[in-house]
């Protein structure tokens, strides 16, 4: 029996990308085998760890639990894309600083989390950031410094520190 294929027209980080997939192919499949695009990871595959995590239509999803098929029509953003306005610079920056990164597995998937929580939940205190990322299993850090850094740019120093390290300076 063959695969079933379809046709599929989706916008990957403000590029549109026209491809004929296999109708059960899993988002984060197709971004990292056909598009090459790796930030995002497969961990559990089962939606649990938070590591395949993109964004459609600016909505934080499971890319291990979306079909690829199901993003037609539709504007998916992944890590790689998402440092145009500088939000997820001031994020980065912030998890650098406070040692968030660590192996780096669940970054991807925590960033893109922690973006969600910078735009949505700008007023949310240390309590509320650990309950908003606690979809997003992380085996290094324990979480403090993570919450440290979501903080950091909350706060709006994030946006400072970013500045002073562009400009040869520190904090």
């Amino acid at each position: 029996m063959s695969e079933t294929r379809i046709k599929t027209c989706v916008t990957v980080n403000g590029q549109s990308v026209e491809r004929e997939i296999p109708a059960r192919q899993h988002l984060v499949d197709f971004l990292r085998e056909d598009l090459g695009l790796t930030g995002s990871h497969l961990g559990c595959e089962h939606g649990v760890c938070g590591a395949c995590q993109v964004m459609v239509d600016g909505q934080v999803v499971r890319g291990c639990l979306t079909l690829a098929a199901q993003t037609d029509g539709r504007r998916v953003d992944t890590v790689e894309g998402l440092s145009d306005n500088g939000e997820l610079a001031a994020l980065q920056q912030a998890f650098l600083e406070h040692n968030a990164f660590q192996c780096g597995y669940c970054s991807s998937g925590m960033l893109l989390t922690a973006l969600h929580i910078v735009r949505n939940h700008p007023q949310a205190d240390r309590d509320e950031i650990r309950d908003l990322i606690s979809g997003n299993y992380c085996r290094c850090t324990g979480y403090h410094a993570i919450v440290d850094a979501i903080e950091t740019v909350l706060r709006g120093a994030g946006s400072a520190l970013a500045q002073a390290k562009h400009n040869g300076g520190s904090r």
